[in-house]
């Protein structure tokens, strides 16, 4: 069984260290009380958040109870700390430190370059949005990396985990000009913030980030890279727009033939193996994006559509056969349901077949 996020990240040894680093920095503070309050009797059946939320409010038990004071002593001590464990620092300053605006923002900046600040600066953007929107533009020309990837990631409308910017979600515009400037960043972290920004965008606003990435597209590698990672929600939902800026026009002359699945039966944790040809005319060369997509039976009886890829490229043979397998077995991110389930065959967003299955317990 993989280890579970909320037993990888505050491990014991983590808030040792943790207290053991604080200690030599700020000589008053009591380590033993500090792991005392962390350990508490229900510390164990936390989740992982709410593990960085507990040590967020033992160590504003155990610091300073100057805002600034105890600020200073964690900017010294994070750089000893990277990653989630070292999201609790950030996480201080969402809780203690929203009334000290400035020094706030200019202490996240620090932060997120030994973790990231991408959750606490969501609740200054819900406090005062423009100013932080103004901030974030300064930041995307920063020459740290980390700074111009949390322009990008803060302000994105629908980022897991994190609390909500419902003005941001309503009206994407504001964050524009912080992309623009990072369109065609050297660094593919960064790059990678700027796409998933834009593909949280395309879900309420598809014609805007479509008009976004055919103005971008062609003008540099790095920028072509963030349009295709941007528009890959647009190109699963088979988005004609989205499809025929990267040169996959209509498949009417594509046939899908012999669809066979090994099984139309089976059980949960199982796995089917199913395979079908793809024809196109003779002497012709086409680009085709093929998927396959399975209507997965939900807990209520509805139906709910997954897409997953089998192959993107140009085609020139008049047949080519693929075999694809897939596992019905149970994940933390899918849980399987008994009852008629669909697979699809799909050329550049077209259903080109249809099939029924049955999965059960």
């Amino acid at each position: 069984m993989p280890e579970l996020l909320k037993d990888r990240f505050f491990t014991k040894t983590f808030i040792e260290e943790l207290a053991e680093v604080t200690h030599k920095n700020y000589s008053d503070f009591d380590k033993s009380k500090f792991k005392s309050l962390v350990f508490s009797s229900d510390w164990n059946a936390k989740e992982l958040k709410e593990k960085m939320r507990h040590i967020t409010l033992c160590l504003g038990e155990t610091l300073p109870q100057n805002y600034e004071s105890a600020l200073e002593i964690l900017q010294k001590i994070a750089p000893e700390f990277s990653g989630f464990d070292g999201m609790v620092f950030p996480d201080f300053v969402e809780v203690y430190g929203l009334n000290n605006f400035y020094e706030s923002l200019k202490a996240l900046e620090h932060l997120t370059k030994f973790s990231s600040s991408e959750f606490a600066i969501r609740h200054f953007l819900l406090k005062d949005q423009n100013k932080v929107i103004d901030l974030m533009l300064k930041w995307s020309k920063s020459e740290n990396f980390h700074v111009r990837r949390l322009a990008s990631e803060g302000c994105r409308p629908r980022l897991p985990w994190a609390i909500g910017v419902p003005n941001l979600k309503k009206n994407p515009k504001p964050i524009l000009p912080i992309l623009e400037n990072l369109k065609a960043d050297e660094t593919d972290y960064v790059r990678r913030s700027v796409a998933n920004n834009l593909n949280d965008i395309s879900k309420d606003f598809p014609d805007l980030v479509l008009e976004i990435c055919e103005g971008w597209y062609g003008k540099h590698k790095n920028t072509n890279w963030i349009v295709k990672h941007a528009l890959r929600g647009l190109l699963k939902k088979g988005n004609p727009r989205a499809l025929i800026l990267f040169g996959f026009g209509k498949p009417e002359n594509v046939e899908v033939s012999n669809l066979v699945l090994d099984k139309n039966y089976l059980r949960i944790g199982e796995e089917f193996n199913f395979s079908f040809e793809i024809q196109i005319p003779k002497d012709s060369s086409l680009k085709l994006r093929i998927e396959y997509a399975i209507h997965f039976c939900k807990a209520n009886g509805s139906l709910s559509k997954k897409v997953f890829s089998i192959s993107e490229n140009t085609f020139s043979k008049p047949q080519t056969d693929f075999s694809k397998k897939h596992s019905f077995k149970d994940l933390t991110t899918r849980k399987h349901y008994s009852g008629e389930h669909f697979l699809e065959i799909i050329v550049n967003g077209v259903t080109k077949q249809k099939f029924t299955f049955l999965l059960e317990a």
